[in-house]
């Protein structure tokens, strides 16, 4: 297995779920198990980033490493950014994204993206898997990505793309048969290159009217190697009912370990 580094940035501050990492989970902050999740997928070291206190002395608490970070970063990757500049990190080392509100993600997912950046030779590894849903194709909250042969992302869009114009003319019920159609998963690697750059970076036009952060790296001429996988992966929290769902699905014995 290739080293990588996994970076969870955990901010406390939520508009629809305020001080969101530390939910109540099964008797773990949600942070925490999210953590426990990135452990399990064989990186050499899984850091907390963070802005504020009781987020660290979550982490801490249960034997995480944790760095304070700002709490001025308008992303997850600037914060990541400031990761890697405090820690020294070389120009090509593999840093993994997993965000703060996913306690389900699976590990395996978390090393077949960092793996997917080292084999590609890519400044940027993500994730997509095929759309069956018309409903979904034209829901401008389910991000899509076209991409090249070799599995290069062209573009990322909250549009129907590629759009089908025949089919389409006729109805959007259903989705024509063969036509290739994928969901962008919001899991990314990046090279520590990228990140330290990443800062510099003037944002697009398109970043600002899609508001797809990616799209900023994309324009900039950034390689974006998009992984495909079956399915899509566990859903993460974001609203008061999704933490709802998720604390009942952790007091249940055995179902989340």
């Amino acid at each position: 297995m290739i080293p990588f580094k996994v970076v969870i940035p955990a901010r406390y501050a939520s508009s629809r779920l305020p001080a969101k990492p530390l939910l109540d989970l099964g008797g773990k902050p949600m942070v925490v198990r999210v953590a426990e999740r990135a452990l399990a997928s064989g990186a050499e070291e899984v850091l907390v980033a963070t802005d504020h206190e009781a987020v660290r002395a979550a982490a801490e608490a249960h034997g995480l490493p944790v760095l304070m970070t700002r709490t001025d970063h308008p992303s997850g990757t600037d914060r990541l950014a400031e990761v890697a500049a405090l820690r020294g990190w070389g120009p090509q080392v593999p840093v993994v994204n997993v965000q703060g509100d996913e306690p389900l993600i699976e590990p395996e997912l978390i090393a077949r993206t960092a793996a997917c950046l080292v084999d590609s030779g890519a400044d940027i590894a993500t994730l997509a898997h095929p759309l069956t849903s018309a409903a979904d194709c034209f829901n401008p909250n389910v991000v899509k990505v076209v991409c090249r042969a070799d599995g290069d992302a062209l573009y990322f869009s909250r549009a129907p793309i590629p759009y089908a114009r025949d089919a389409f003319a006729v109805s959007r019920e259903a989705l024509p048969p063969g036509l290739p159609l994928f969901r962008h998963v919001g899991l990314y690697a990046y090279r520590t290159a990228f990140l330290k750059a990443y800062a510099d970076l003037a944002p697009s036009p398109l970043e600002q009217f899609e508001s797809l952060e990616q799209l900023r790296a994309l324009w900039h001429g950034y390689r974006i190697r998009v992984l495909e996988v079956d399915g899509a992966p566990p859903p993460g929290v974001d609203t008061p009912e999704d933490a709802e769902r998720m604390r009942k699905l952790f007091d249940r014995p055995g179902d989340c370990g």
